[in-house]
Order: structure tokens, then C-alpha cells, then sequence
């Protein structure tokens, strides 16, 4: 399920559409320093961000808060969606939530603090 790829140069180039992903998510994760950030793009083109979310009573990956966002507005399935983590990869409730609204085969990219992406999965 995970492309290896993984390290500082994965390789891999992400489209427009998802750089624009990528910067979103490190924003939501860098305004409140969460240990994950993640926007996801709808069947619409409209895009959702969030990052990760603990407190004493519910805990959401940076994914799931995402994909809550987007069904919350109303999205009805997903194009691509991006993970910011510096260590570490995309938990598994987190594809799981991406594959509950998006189906099989949508792209998670994952990238680290400084944007390069370092790997990616599929749901």
C-alpha cells in the first residue's frame, strides 16, 4: 500500500492542484504547531484543510480532521489528499477516513515540514 519511495527525494513531483494541498496543510499544521497537518481535495475541486487534533476527549489524525471537514461541507468523494509529517507515515484510521469518502485508489502524498515530498500511498 505504501510507496517506499521515502527519504529527503522521493522522486516524486506532486501536480499543482496537490502542491497547492501540500501548502494548505502545512499552514493548519504550522498555526497551532500540531504534530500532523492534511488538506484533501473533493470531487469539486474544493479543498478542506486541517491538522491533527488531541485533547483529553477526542484525538483525530491531521486525515481524519480533513476528511471531517469535507463531509461536513458536503463533499460526496475526494480527488487526492496530502499528510505533512516530518517522522513517520500516514496512520491507518487516517487512509482509512480518505477511503470511507474517496473510494479505492485515491492518492495520499505524504510531505514533510519543508514541503518535499517523501512518499505516498493509496486508499
Amino acid at each position: 500500500m505504501t510507496d517506499p519511495g521515502g527519504g529527503a527525494d522521493s522522486g516524486l513531483r506532486l501536480s499543482a492542484d496537490d502542491a497547492k494541498l501540500a501548502t494548505l496543510a502545512r499552514g493548519a499544521r504550522g498555526r497551532i504547531q500540531a504534530a500532523e497537518g492534511a488538506a484533501v481535495c473533493d470531487e469539486t475541486g474544493r479543498t478542506y484543510a486541517s491538522a491533527s487534533v488531541s485533547l483529553l476527549s477526542l484525538h483525530l489524525s491531521g486525515l481524519q480532521a480533513a476528511v471531517a471537514q469535507a463531509a461536513a461541507s458536503g463533499a460526496r468523494g475526494l480527488q487526492s489528499a496530502v499528510l505533512v509529517v516530518d517522522h513517520g507515515a500516514a496512520d491507518a484510521e487516517g487512509v482509512a477516513a480518505v477511503r470511507d469518502l474517496g473510494g479505492v485508489g485515491v492518492p495520499i502524498y505524504l510531505v514533510n515540514g519543508s514541503g518535499t515530498v517523501t512518499g505516498s500511498t493509496r486508499t
